[in-house]
């Protein structure tokens, strides 16, 4: 399964050891090392996550070899106050990559 690392993943193992096993959750958070005010927070996103996506698939489909920094400056531009950081998870989570660059042909 891998490391248990960000709580979200903590969160889904809790919850199916608490559903295959007989064992109380209080018992399952302490032995992950997981409180229980997290295991039992609803998690909600920004408020505006969903117009800033679409802005940088815009952004990203308009202008194919940019990256997420440089998306991150025509966001600032376009009056968007985005950390560079979020522009790179975002675009991770949608997998936007810049393309390759192809190799030249030689002459034989």
């Amino acid at each position: 399964m891998g490391k248990l690392l960000s709580p979200a993943r903590r969160q889904c193992c809790i919850d199916h050891v608490c559903r295959e096993l007989p064992v109380p959750e209080r018992r399952v958070c302490r032995v992950l090392g997981q409180h229980r005010s997290t295991q039992r927070k609803v998690p909600h996103g920004a408020d505006d996550e969903r117009a800033l996506t679409e802005d940088i698939i815009a952004l990203a489909k308009q202008y194919g070899r940019y990256g997420y920094r440089r998306v991150t400056a025509l966001l600032c531009h376009a009056g968007w106050t985005v950390n560079r950081k979020r522009v790179e998870r975002i675009s991770r989570r949608e997998r936007l990559q810049v393309p390759q660059h192809q190799p030249k042909r030689r002459r034989l």
